[in-house]
């Protein structure tokens, strides 16, 4: 087992990739915390996994939530040795109809909420002096602009570069920051996407969705099986020797 005895914290942790992480990080001798804003949501995905799983609440965009969370996972675990930044959600809009309010939510999520987590993390794995792992969740939009999709792209544009500076700056301390970049990934978060692309682009429901499968190369979407083995592979001791690196699970959708 790759994370024997390892404490991990995961954010959005209750449902999606998050909660594929949880299975597999304690299929691997993990103890994992699932962070959510939906506590009844963590509490029962928890339940489903066992005993080496718990739940707490944590509103990624409250920093005073974030440190009193991690400082007593801190405490109750005897310390933090990953953090998965996976807590993010949605929205779409041209550029000419984007809101102040639209930009504070996608941002407040997806990037404040992660760079205070690092933050406070880093903080404590520090303390410990027993080093840890980073890991971000970005996005193939983070790699390209799209049209319709101004601040999720640069939010995790953002999330991209932020791993990279962190790397560096933790790395003297034996902490590892690297960050995932799936494609398009089959679920509830997809629902919703292709409800807004209907609304933008006129389209039926299942229409986009539709689209976007067919232009996959791999031919189909991904589910976080798909992406789960990355994830265990960048919270082991085999990626001791990779930092401020974003990895592609994207089915060939984007090459760099």
């Amino acid at each position: 087992m790759r994370l024997q005895n390892k404490i991990a914290l995961i954010t959005g942790g209750a449902r999606g990739i998050g909660l594929g992480f949880a299975q597999a990080f304690v299929a691997e001798g993990a103890r994992v915390v699932i962070a959510d804003v939906n506590i009844t949501r963590a509490q029962e995905a928890a339940a489903a996994i066992g005993p080496a799983a718990r739940a707490v609440k944590l509103d990624v965009t409250n920093i005073a939530d974030i440190e009193a969370v991690v400082s007593a996972v801190d405490a109750d675990e005897g310390g933090i040795d990953i953090l998965v930044n996976n807590a993010a959600i949605f929205d779409m809009a041209p550029i000419q109809a984007i809101t102040e309010e639209s930009y504070e939510a996608v941002f407040g999520v997806n990037f404040k909420g992660p760079i205070f987590m690092m933050k406070a993390v880093a903080n404590v794995m520090i303390a410990r002096g027993r080093g840890g792992k980073i890991i971000n969740m970005a996005s193939q939009a983070g790699r390209r602009g799209e049209a319709l999709v101004t601040l999720y792209c640069a939010s995790k544009a953002a999330i991209i570069s932020a791993t990279q500076s962190a790397a560096l700056a933790l790395v003297k301390y034996g902490i590892n920051v690297n960050a995932i970049a799936p494609g398009v990934v089959d679920g509830e978060h997809w629902e919703m996407v292709d409800a807004h692309f209907a609304k933008w682009e006129g389209l039926k429901p299942g229409e986009k969705k539709a689209q976007v499968a067919k232009s996959v190369p791999i031919g189909r979407f991904a589910t976080p099986d798909d992406i789960k083995g990355l994830a265990v592979f960048l919270a082991s001791a085999d990626s001791n020797y990779i930092l401020a690196q974003t990895y592609n699970v994207d089915g060939g959708n984007w090459m760099s």
